[in-house]
């Protein structure tokens, strides 16, 4: 390695251990993650159980699951089941926007100024 690549990887390391000072453009980042994070996180997990459920009652319908839990007929209570997680999984998304549109409307003005102040330094 010649003295530049070392210069240049010492002052990487140097600056993970140095404190950076809090521009308005770290604070825009962070007003920004506090819109989206709710909603991404209700998403991800609203949408994980949808997909379970609707698993679950595809399953019932598919194997003998449901024999083996006591049910003579498993095909409508797993057609009921995979309808149930369908609606489900199909109203996540009106309900992320939902969310999302709210922590807009809540945080908007924030975010628009400190954006403006920062686009016309």
């Amino acid at each position: 390695m010649n003295r530049t690549d070392c210069a240049s990887v010492a002052e990487k390391i140097r600056m993970q251990y140095t404190k950076a000072e809090k521009t308005e453009l770290d604070t825009l980042r962070e007003l920004d993650a506090r819109v989206k994070r709710p909603a991404n996180v209700f998403a991800y997990v609203f949408g994980s159980i949808a997909a379970i459920v609707m698993g679950s009652g595809m399953s019932l319908v598919m194997t003998d699951i449901g024999t083996t839990i006591g049910l003579q007929s498993a095909m409508l209570p797993g057609v009921i089941v995979g309808l149930v997680g369908m609606t489900l999984a199909l109203l996540n998304y009106p309900i992320y926007c939902g969310i999302l549109k709210g922590r807009k409307k809540k945080y908007g003005e924030k975010i628009l100024a400190l954006s403006e102040r920062i686009l016309n330094k």
